[in-house]
């Protein structure tokens, strides 16, 4: 699978109601991740590493359904993928986990919260 497939899809699935500015911060943390010495090295591999993104691991199907959707995701993978000068970039690299607002994951006591962006908040680790 394509590097900007695996980007869309995780876009879509994990943000595709958001604003296209919390679109755009799912789109980085995913290349943030790519940037780190913690995650694999490919979009491909952190988008499908195990249990880093529900979607990826809640036997549904992994298909886009709403086309609009679908090609807002494809383009912010796009932009995103072809950012050179990081023109769209809205977190600090050092942003690399997020959450929605209607959860409360186990292991945000450990991070620090950079921001929030529609109903997503984006964390960093603690120095």
């Amino acid at each position: 699978m394509l590097a900007a497939t695996c980007l869309a899809l995780n876009v879509y699935f994990e943000a595709r109601s958001e604003p296209i500015s919390a679109q755009f911060a799912v789109a980085q943390v995913t290349m943030n991740r790519v940037l780190s010495d913690t995650y694999p090295d490919t979009v491909c591999d952190v988008v499908w590493q195990r249990k880093q993104f529900s979607w990826t691991h809640d036997g549904k199907s992994d298909r886009p359904r709403e086309e609009q959707a679908w090609r807002r995701a494809k383009w912010v993978a796009a932009v995103t993928l072809n950012d050179d000068d990081n023109s769209v970039d809205i977190l600090p690299r050092t942003a690399l986990h997020y959450h929605a607002d209607y959860v409360k994951p186990y292991w945000v006591s450990s991070l620090v919260k950079v921001t929030q962006i529609g109903r997503h908040i984006f964390y960093r680790r603690k120095s």
